[in-house]
């Protein structure tokens, strides 16, 4: 139940919440006209606006030595999973800064890390870099799921860019994918969510961890067809109606979930199908709101 309940919060796309670690973002009670200023059109968002908690002083901090910050980042990346990244974004939190990555590669995922700050002395705490328990792992074993299963996953890109040229929905921008995002396989229409103890992709994983230059061939001969479980393999797709200010389509919900059911070129898994209308929370980076939408299926053929 716990592992299907954070399912559920990553496949609404809840925005992690550092502090630290994780921190918390404050809820602030306001007028109608001061909501709707909390929030930008889904087109235009591209992250601005995004912070954490107590995090303006390191902020500054950060910015002054962004060099010094990226290079430790890129190195953490390199010697910890052997992944080279691209740091997009810098924001300050109550212990340091979080930055937020993209891979760079085949194996493709966004994450982030967590770099300390000297509280008295203003220095970079390099050989302090962390990242969240698991968060890198699962967003390489995402990217793996990704190339492994290309040819169903080009379907399902298809199939939704079909959607979104054909009906009013739309997707986020890839900017606030690279500068906001950090939580594993995302594209503009979905994320995925691959649990800890998935034993289909753990070969996958450990031949990556073990030659990152593996041909692909030989990933894809190291997935373990037999022990997959559509319960370990979340793919959350999160539309927005591409007008302001109008509510979300149950009748695009059901179509959506309708036509996924029936596709037999995508890949298998449990799907949340998540329509909002057109806002991103600038704050926090969240498109899931009261008047939000979703329903599941399970595809596991």
């Amino acid at each position: 139940m716990a592992r299907k309940m954070r399912g559920v919060i990553l496949g609404i796309g809840l925005t992690l919440l550092l502090s630290g670690c994780i921190n918390t973002v404050s809820q602030k009670k306001s007028t109608v006209d001061q909501e709707d200023a909390q929030y930008a059109s889904v087109q235009k968002y591209i992250g601005e606006g995004y912070f954490l908690n107590n995090g303006d002083e390191n902020d500054k901090i950060a910015e002054a030595k962004s060099g010094e910050v990226e290079k430790a980042v890129k190195n953490f990346f390199l010697e910890k999973y052997k992944t080279e990244i691209e740091a997009h974004n810098l924001v300050g939190n109550v212990d340091g800064v979080t930055v937020f990555v993209e891979s760079i590669g085949p194996v493709h995922f966004y994450s982030y890390a967590i770099v300390p700050i000297n509280q008295e002395t203003k220095e970079i705490m390099s050989e302090d870099i962390m990242s969240q328990e698991d968060a890198v792992e699962e967003g390489i074993r995402e990217g793996l799921y990704r190339l492994v299963f290309d040819d169903e996953f080009q379907s399902l890109d298809q199939y939704l860019d079909e959607v979104v040229s054909e009906e009013e929905v739309t997707g986020r921008t890839v900017e606030s994918l690279q500068n906001v995002g950090g939580t594993g396989f995302m594209t503009p229409h979905y994320t995925m969510t691959s649990y800890y103890g998935d034993e289909a992709i753990q070969p996958v994983f450990d031949l990556y961890m073990e030659n990152p230059d593996a041909k692909i061939e030989d990933l894809k001969s190291a997935f373990n067809e037999d022990l997959f479980d559509e319960e370990y393999l979340n793919i959350n797709i999160i539309l927005f109606m591409e007008e302001e200010k109008v509510s979300p389509s149950k009748s695009i919900l059901k179509k959506v979930s309708n036509d996924l059911e029936s596709m037999d070129t995508i890949p298998k898994g449990t799907y949340q199908i998540i329509v909002n209308d057109n806002g991103v929370h600038k704050e926090t980076s969240e498109g899931y709101k009261e008047n939000s939408i979703m329903t599941e299926l399970i595809k596991s053929k």
